[in-house]
């Protein structure tokens, strides 16, 4: 059976399931609250248990600056919880992406359906995580800083090719997962090496000439970068970065595709 490798193929077949997407989402995203005493209540309380640490860390314990004009009490650990944001919406994504195929091994069996698919649902419940995330930090801002500056409107433009990667590495690494089972041990591993790879804790300025060039080329120093410029320093992004960024994942995500679709007619044989 040949899969459609075509982006608009799989637009189609994704509006077609639209609702089906909108359901497993849903299930998704709540089932580790599902049985908790708080329910929903942790979904907004662990990102905003973070940020408190952060603040009063980068406050009282061990003041830090990261050296902008006007820098307010409290802005690094805004800073930083940006950089820990996108970071932790990458590294779930990629976490759970090699064990989708095997974890659902029923559907590849037994139902027809459309298995692509698996990867945007869990995506999608990781940008439902991130969304909220991204509020509390906007209600962290208001109530130390006032208003974000209207270049804010720029972050879906940034966070949009980013979520595009996340997708098109899914894919791959939830058929690699299928054939080679050790995947789902490398790559959280990878994950923490990219919390320190990434512009995180520090400026990506303050890195020797060297490094910060090998910094850059890593999945998350545009659009933390450009993230911060938007939300922090009321800039709008860098055109030559985003742009390039935007090519560089739409090639992620059709290679992904590609992929997948490739390698999925053997999924049932080794499941």
């Amino acid at each position: 059976m040949r899969f459609p490798l075509s982006p608009a193929a799989f637009v189609r077949n994704l509006w077609f399931h639209r609702d089906l997407v909108w359901q497993m989402t849903e299930r998704d995203a709540l089932a580790r609250y599902r049985g908790t005493a708080g329910g929903l209540f942790w979904v907004a309380f662990t990102p905003l248990l973070m940020l408190g640490i952060y603040t009063v860390f980068f406050t009282e314990v061990f003041p830090t600056k990261w050296g902008t004009p006007g820098e307010g009490r409290g802005t690094f650990a805004l800073i930083i919880f940006v950089g820990l944001l996108l970071h932790g919406f990458l590294a779930e994504t990629l976490s759970r992406a090699p064990t989708l195929i095997v974890a659902n091994a029923n559907l590849v069996k037994k139902v027809v359906f459309p298995l692509d698919l698996l990867p945007v649902v869990s995506l999608a419940s990781s940008l439902f995580h991130l969304v909220i995330g991204l509020l509390i930090w906007f209600v962290f801002f208001v109530f130390t800083s006032g208003l974000p500056p209207p270049t804010a409107l720029w972050l879906p433009v940034i966070l949009l090719p980013l979520a595009m990667i996340a997708l098109g590495a899914m894919w791959i690494l939830a058929s690699l997962g299928v054939y080679l089972r050790d995947v789902g041990q490398i790559v959280p591993l990878l994950t923490s090496v990219l919390l320190f790879a990434s512009p995180v804790f520090y400026r990506l300025e303050a890195l020797p000439g060297h490094w910060r060039n090998l910094v850059q080329l890593g999945p998350l120093a545009v659009p933390i970068e450009q993230a911060r410029r938007v939300l922090l320093w009321g800039q709008a992004p860098e055109a030559l970065p985003l742009a390039v960024y935007w090519i560089v994942a739409s090639l992620v995500l059709w290679l992904g595709l590609v992929w997948f679709q490739g390698t999925r007619k053997g999924f049932a044989d080794v499941l």
